[in-house]
């Protein structure tokens, strides 16, 4: 069911509804998908379009969790925060923030982060 609204979603793309509401919607459907690097390109293409979309950042920073960069995730919540507040969406500010303090626990349990040799 899910590929079959992603392809209906992405024969919008370049549309006269090409939007942040389009492009958010189709990071979902991807997240649902399973495929959370795809979702992120989607959410930031909805941010790109909408700035103050608070939504959009907080799926954004849930896709980059989901896809292992959990500092790309940070810094998504951290701006979604801010522009949540802005906008008095105090419920999506407080979901990012509960988000954001298991990311930093995990990192912190976790211990540093070593690149690969």
């Amino acid at each position: 069911m899910t590929t079959t609204i992603i392809a209906n979603l992405e024969k919008m793309l370049g549309g006269p509804r090409d939007g942040a509401l389009l492009r958010y919607s189709l990071g979902n459907e991807w997240l649902k998908a399973g495929d959370p690097a795809q979702a992120a390109v989607c959410f930031r293409a909805a941010i790109e379009r909408d700035a103050k979309y608070s939504a959009a950042w907080k799926l954004l920073g849930k896709a980059l969790a989901e896809n292992g960069e959990i500092q790309a995730a940070l810094e998504a919540f951290d701006q979604g925060i801010l522009v949540a507040e802005q906008k008095g969406d105090i419920q999506a500010a407080k979901e990012m923030a509960v988000f954001s303090k298991r990311l930093g626990k995990q990192l912190d349990e976790s211990g540093p982060q070593h690149p690969s040799a």
